[in-house]
């Protein structure tokens, strides 16, 4: 009786046991899509400066595609969303350092948005043949987008910017960060899409050959087209050299208040120019042709205030060369963000007013909304700053050197505007200093890297508060400073006229890329509204 009544007990035993653990399994499985999807968001983060480690936005896409082949389109857009967070939350973290987590979260929840758009297109065109294809056009294509609107735009995280490193960087002289993106993602859903079909052929004995060629292919003509793409990238001059100096001065304090006690980052600089004069005088430097100030290096405007022209005169004859100076100018009653061409001799002669100013941080869009929320943020912002409305490019001792003040540096068209106006090279005059010491400066660092491959052109980019860099045509950095210092840079690079297919075509690539994703998802929808029309007609013949 005592064998019989445990033989009957054990599975009223094991019966509640086993329920909850299969409902637990599943809920795993069920999560692992989810989990992966953000993880994968967070490889990608992981591949972007300052690390080196560009190669891990490979496995990133793969993944990625993995999490969103062959499932519906409102999976793809919360899968979508969730690689969006993992990416852009960390990526982006710099932007609440001195306001606080309220604007980096609303950021991060808007740019992810245009992410999950896209994870819900590639789950439509993922069922096509050669799927790696569409859906690295849709990524562009979300790029695209999110570089225009809303507020003019927020190209910050495109795929280009985290290859400065990377194998690939030779291809933003073919297309720029377009071409050079679109590259990337289709190498990582083809290497998904090569294993995916491995695998498959090995459980089913089965390869398909088409397929599998198209998989190997979205693998391979990226690498072979980088490597063929070497050709067009070199630190040649071709107009001669100019010996260029970059000033940074330094900051009182890091943080908002950096300006705060007055004139004092406009002294830093002037006293860090002034030290390079004298060691220039010593014979231990070069003489520079012209120094590159950095943006806001002059904290008062030195057009209303003589205390501040005669400082910024003082260091101009002491170099003895014309220099670029990054100031805040108030004329008309409008604000200007704007880099002065100081002569030593004739002061002020020329004016570049930055075009593609920051929402949230240079003007405040929706200001009586915004007031009505936090009243702090109107605060911060308490006047928008104006437009310019004409590419920069200074004849600095006859050389034109083209301007993109910081966050225009993020802009494809601004900084090949000021190449097409005869930029023999590029400065990238930044105050990273409201950012403290966040990877926001290396990120910005690396774009200009791309810009310089991109167009052919050397790169310098001072910066108040470091980092700042000279960096060849051929995006290698030659030297650079410490964060938090003052120093300068002094060297002698190349100045080059010719323009790289990417500058000559413009946003053409993009155009094209653009609308082969368009053409991709209108098949994909075609297809998917012929197959239920072919199973309601299939139905209706053999109902009763």
């Amino acid at each position: 009786m005592t064998a019989t009544a445990t033989s009957v007990d054990e599975p009223e035993q094991l019966e509640p046991q086993a329920a909850p653990a299969s409902r637990g399994a599943g809920l795993a499985l069920r999560l692992v899509p989810a989990v992966s999807a953000a993880l994968s968001g967070v490889l990608l983060y992981v591949s972007f400066p300052p690390r080196t480690l560009w190669w891990l936005a490979l496995p990133a896409f793969a993944v990625f595609g993995w999490t969103l082949r062959g499932r519906t389109w409102k999976a793809g857009l919360g899968l979508g969303y969730l690689f969006g967070l993992g990416f852009f939350l960390p990526l982006l973290v710099w932007t609440g350092v001195e306001v606080g987590p309220g604007p980096w979260i609303a950021l991060v929840i808007a740019e992810s948005v245009f992410v999950a758009l896209v994870g819900a297109g590639i789950t439509a065109v993922s069922r096509l043949p050669g799927w790696p294809l569409w859906a690295a056009t849709l990524w562009i294509a979300g790029e695209a987008a999110r570089a225009r609107v809303p507020f003019g735009g927020f190209p910050w995280g495109k795929i280009a910017f985290g290859q400065a490193d990377g194998v690939f960087l030779p291809l933003a002289a073919v297309g720029g960060t377009p071409v050079l993106g679109f590259a990337v993602v289709l190498c990582g859903f083809g290497l998904y899409e090569a294993v995916r079909l491995l695998l498959e052929g090995r459980r089913t004995r089965v390869v398909r050959r088409g397929a599998a060629a198209v998989a190997l292919l979205s693998v391979v003509v990226p690498v072979l087209g980088a490597l063929a793409a070497r050709s067009l990238v070199s630190d040649k001059a071709e107009d001669g050299t100019a010996t260029v100096a970059v000033i940074q001065g330094n900051v009182p304090r890091a943080g908002l208040e950096f300006n705060a006690q007055r004139r004092a980052v406009l002294d830093y600089h002037a006293r860090e120019t002034e030290r390079l004069a004298a060691e220039v005088k010593a014979g231990k430097v070069a003489q520079p042709d012209f120094v590159l100030w950095p943006e806001n290096s002059s904290d008062i405007d030195p057009f209303t205030n003589p205390d501040a022209r005669a400082v910024i005169d003082g260091a101009a004859k002491a170099i003895g060369a014309p220099i670029s100076v990054g100031g805040v100018v108030e004329r008309d009653g409008k604000l200007y963000n704007e880099q002065i061409l100081w002569d030593p001799d004739k002061g002020p002669v020329d004016t570049y007013d930055k075009r593609q100013i920051q929402p949230f941080g240079e003007y405040l869009p929706m200001r009586s909304l915004i007031g009505a929320i936090n009243s702090n943020w109107t605060s911060m912002v308490s006047q928008d700053f104006s437009r310019g409305t004409k590419a920069g490019v200074f004849t600095m001792d006859g050389t034109k050197v083209g301007l993109a003040t910081c966050y225009e540096a993020a802009f494809d068209w601004d900084v090949r505007d000021t190449v097409l106006d005869g930029a023999q090279m590029i400065s990238v005059p930044s105050n990273n200093a409201t950012f403290d010491r966040s990877e926001m400066t290396y990120q910005q660092l690396a774009m200009s890297r791309v810009r310089a491959v991109e167009h052919s052109r050397t790169v310098t980019v001072p910066v108040t508060s470091g980092v700042s860099a000279i960096i060849m045509p051929d995006g290698k950095i030659t030297q650079k400073t410490g964060m938090f210092v003052a120093d300068s840079l002094v060297q002698k690079v190349p100045l080059r006229s010719s323009e790289t297919p990417a500058t000559r075509l413009g946003i053409l690539p993009e155009m094209v890329l653009v609308l082969v994703a368009a053409g991709g998802l209108g098949w994909a929808v075609a297809r998917t509204v012929r197959g239920r029309r072919g199973s309601g007609v299939q139905a209706a013949v053999s109902g009763p």
